[in-house]
């Protein structure tokens, strides 16, 4: 992906960042001369995922810890910026998801989602907050349509993402006159990606949904790298507490059925 930007020296750290959409945003900025640090559950994705980034040309380290647990966060951090100094652009896209309604979900189902996104995105966002610079640091937070658009077979992925949004723009009133920005990127169905895959499991769904996009096409995960690396950017400097979708116009057309999805999942 050719970009225009240049954010060479400068300390991203990617929170999920070893597959899908926040892989191709850690990707997007080690080309444009970034440091990188990413993040993930898995030691052996993480390190793959490093690896690549290295490929490219960029510092990169890739650091173990879940979302969830504070502690390995806050170790996280603390490595990151001993090896590449403080953080200028912070990326928090850890998600889960899965097509369930309501009561076929069980409370420990809701909260293993709740958990990652909202909690998670918590967890990020305040223990970072001393390992950020200030004034100058960016957070891209990557959310969902079901944030604002209340979708069946996905009450739990609603409740968590409006969490997010709502906790955005919070952290914009309270962290701005410090100088740390924070926006919420709402990513449309990108090709290629493990979400996808889960709420489009067969050729039907997934030509379905392409079809209900008004630019009729997926997307691509340079469509969202490419927003994240604007919010970041001098271009983006006076833009902080929004939430953008970027998503070919799908979250104008109201919320979307997942039942035939649903079906072909459990038949899978």
């Amino acid at each position: 992906m050719d970009t225009p930007f240049d954010f060479s020296g400068r300390h991203v750290f990617v929170a999920g960042g070893s597959s899908g959409i926040n892989f191709g945003i850690a990707q997007a900025f080690a080309r444009a001369g970034a440091k990188l640090t990413v993040i993930s559950r898995s030691a052996d994705k993480v390190a793959t995922a490093a690896q690549q980034l290295q490929a490219l040309g960029a510092q990169a380290i890739g650091i173990a810890a879940d979302v969830r647990q504070p502690d390995a966060l806050q170790a996280a951090f603390s490595e990151a910026t001993s090896k590449f100094g403080p953080i200028d652009i912070l990326v928090s896209g850890a998600a889960g998801n899965f097509l369930a309604q309501a009561l076929d979900m069980s409370p420990n189902a809701f909260k293993t989602v709740v958990d990652i996104d909202l909690l998670g995105s918590f967890n990020v966002a305040r223990l970072a907050h001393a390992h950020l610079r200030k004034p100058g640091a960016c957070i891209v937070q990557i959310s969902a349509s079901q944030a604002f658009t209340p979708t069946p077979y996905q009450a739990h992925v609603c409740a968590a993402k409006a969490g997010v949004d709502m906790l955005t723009q919070v952290l914009a009133l309270e962290w701005g006159p410090q100088g740390v920005r924070i926006n919420s990127i709402v990513p449309g169905p990108i090709a290629d990606t493990e979400g996808l895959k889960r709420l489009a499991p067969t050729s039907d769904t997934l030509d379905a949904m392409a079809a209900r996009v008004p630019l009729k096409r997926l997307g691509r995960t340079e469509d969202i790298a490419r927003m994240a690396m604007l919010l970041a950017s001098e271009w983006g400097s006076y833009i902080t507490g929004v939430i953008i979708p970027v998503d070919g116009g799908l979250s104008l057309t109201g919320p979307r059925d997942f039942s035939a999805a649903a079906a072909a999942a459990k038949r899978a």
